[in-house]
């Protein structure tokens, strides 16, 4: 069966004739690790008017502010660690340990957008080091899974793993092949959504080792990798027993982990979750296809500090370089832009994405969920 493109014409890679080559350098970082770069037009003006406008620019002076305020957070939380010692109250620091770990998940996550360096081997060097020493997450692994296939094909069934069935059903065709105690779960999986986020951060370290075990080929630097996230995994839980105690030191680094898995699942799960699925057949070109599978949270630069600017989700894989402390500048321009084209911008309060992505699980854990039920693109759906 061939390709469906919804905008109903080819789709293709412009020609460095028809635009600089400043903005396909750009737009193939955007899309880095698919087969075919597809662009149109109508992403190419909407590009044209953020670079004028120098919103693509590095904000040296604002990460380098959010380095310093990192390090002096860690240099109060294991001061507190160390200052509180063999007590209960270490389950408050469990909790600032946790916000910190996902506060410094976002540095990485921006440098391996190449969003801080114009030097991509320093932007990799810090995500590598950062994101295996700090977070316990590898670099390597992560960068495939993001990148090349969640950003490349965001809600794509069959390639975008974020979707991948698991302990949760994503999509509803995957619900029909369910039975006995899994097929009862996954009807009612939206109602686990919240209790399951708390495992977030430990499946992230556990993919993360089992990748790197493995040798997963995306993984460059393996063994600095593989001695990063062993330093992070084994020692941070050995200096909280050793401050703490045994048995808080335990439980500290058990809710440190919970809390970690909860604000990280809950900043990236509203972006895209409950949003459409587009099957593996469809294709859609890049202005739509970042645009009517994410969405965005409403709540401002307080918002945005929160969910570490993916709170702008829209804006961001339209533009994953972009610094994203200049995504809420870009906002007003895109969704001015999406109105011109009758693009759909979808924007909630948090609370209101929680509560479509909870209807959205049960429904499709009982396999009855359109897969594929965008407006705009379902006229297209292949039979």
């Amino acid at each position: 069966m061939e390709p469906v493109d919804v905008v109903n014409r080819p789709l293709s890679t412009p020609t460095l004739g028809q635009e600089s080559r400043a903005e396909v350098l750009e737009q193939r970082r955007a899309n880095r690790g698919t087969d075919k770069q597809e662009f149109t037009s109508d992403f190419s003006a909407l590009m044209a008017q953020v670079k004028e406008a120098g919103l693509l620019a590095r904000r040296p002076g604002w990460n380098t502010l959010r380095f310093v305020l990192l390090g002096l957070s860690y240099v109060v939380a294991f001061a507190m660690l160390f200052l509180i010692g063999e007590s209960w109250w270490q389950m408050a620091t469990a909790v600032v340990f946790g916000i910190l770990f996902t506060q410094t998940a976002y540095v990485a996550h921006d440098a391996a957008h190449r969003q801080i360096f114009t030097n991509g081997k320093v932007g990799e060097w810090v995500s590598t080091i950062v994101g295996n020493l700090f977070i316990g997450l590898s670099y390597g692994w992560w960068l495939k899974k993001h990148n090349a296939l969640h950003h490349a094909n965001p809600n794509k069934a069959g390639v975008d793993g974020d979707i991948a069935p698991g302990a949760l059903i994503f999509d509803p065709e995957d619900a029909h092949e369910l039975t006995g105690l899994r097929k009862w779960l996954a009807a009612h999986q939206g109602w686990f959504f919240f209790p399951l986020l708390t495992l977030a951060g430990l499946q992230l370290h556990v993919n993360s080792v089992q990748a790197i075990i493995k040798g997963q080929s995306s993984i460059k630097r393996r063994w600095i990798e593989g001695i990063l996230i062993a330093i992070r995994i084994i020692g941070f839980p050995l200096i909280a027993i050793w401050a703490a105690g045994p048995l808080i030191g335990i439980v500290f680094t058990i809710v440190q982990v919970m809390v970690f898995g909860l604000h990280m699942g809950g900043s990236f799960a509203p972006n895209h979750k409950g949003q459409p699925i587009v099957p593996k057949d469809v294709k859609i070109d890049f202005l739509r296809r970042q645009t009517l599978m994410s969405r965005n949270i409403s709540g401002g630069r307080p918002m945005g500090f929160l969910m570490g600017g993916l709170n702008y989700q829209i804006e961001h894989h339209l533009f994953p370089s972009m610094p994203s402390v200049n995504l809420h500048k870009v906002q007003p321009m895109v969704r001015e832009y999406c109105a011109q084209k009758d693009i759909k911008y979808t924007e909630t309060t948090l609370f209101e994405s929680f509560g479509i992505i909870v209807r959205y699980l049960n429904r499709a854990g009982l396999g009855q969920a359109d897969p594929f039920d965008c407006p705009i693109t379902a006229q297209f759906r292949s039979r």
